[in-house]
């Protein structure tokens, strides 16, 4: 019954490049403006970067990444800001609004290896996978108030060994795998948009080889069906395997 109620309910959008059909259940106007109020708290938060280099930097190669995803994400609100953390990471929230650490520009190294970052960031928000997500959980809290339901009458130890075999299942089976595909994907729609932006997408190869190194300096292993996002290594094999894509779209800016 649950999963007709979704059905009938749902709008199925289409992600751009990839041509992938998702659930959305959230409107781009809902989804843009949680997005929107998220991202004003966090600057309120989390202290923004003085570096005028670094902010030129990150302006510069955003724009370049914006003009050519627009078309793909018309109503979008591009913002780039700059944190001074020390954490090498990027992240971007829906309706356009990206947020890179300082820390993880020793490891761009360069403006392509930033276009990487960039654009698989901006990615995310095109592709609309803050919105799946949330959609996604949605779902998955209805079938757990139905097996809820239905185990109601049982035995408190069966209520409790049911709700944890979904949760573990829904986890490791579903939301985890899940995440890494978003993740993988994100990669390939950024890829081609750095090529279309004038970089060169064999600098993205480089940018997450140098990563690696970086992790592999960070220590800690974690397996890789309990991570969000792919391996290194797997993400470097699929961009080599997308590279000939990109490198039709290339054309170096002047």
């Amino acid at each position: 019954m649950i999963v007709l109620a979704v059905a009938s309910w749902s709008g199925c959008s289409t992600v751009p490049v990839t041509g992938r059909s998702q659930l959305t259940l959230l409107s781009p106007s809902e989804e843009m403006q949680l997005g929107l109020t998220s991202f004003e708290q966090l600057k309120k938060e989390t202290p923004i970067s003085k570096d005028a280099a670094a902010n030129a930097l990150v302006q510069k190669v955003g724009k370049r990444i914006a003009a050519v995803a627009g078309p793909d994400m018309p109503n979008a609100q591009w913002e780039f800001v700059v944190f001074d953390s020390k954490d090498a990471n990027a992240f971007c929230l829906p309706g356009g609004k990206v947020g890179v650490y300082l820390g993880i520009l020793p490891v761009t190294k360069d403006e392509a290896g930033l276009a990487t970052v960039i654009g698989h960031e901006v990615a995310h928000a095109v592709a609309r996978h803050g919105g799946e997500r949330v959609s996604e959980a949605m779902v998955i809290q209805g079938l757990g108030n139905l097996l809820g339901a239905g185990l109601s009458k049982t035995d408190p130890a069966w209520q409790a060994v049911g709700a944890t075999a979904f949760g573990v299942t829904t986890t490791l089976g579903r939301e985890l795998p899940h995440s890494r595909d978003q993740e993988s994907e994100a990669d390939q729609i950024g890829l081609m948009y750095m090529a279309r932006a004038g970089y060169d997408p064999e600098a993205a190869v480089k940018f997450w080889q140098r990563f690696a190194e970086y992790n592999q300096g960070q220590g800690g292993s974690t397996p890789v069906f309990l991570r969000t996002h792919p391996s290194d290594e797997t993400r470097i094999r699929k961009l080599q395997e997308w590279m000939p894509a990109a490198k039709a779209q290339y054309r170096p800016a002047n």
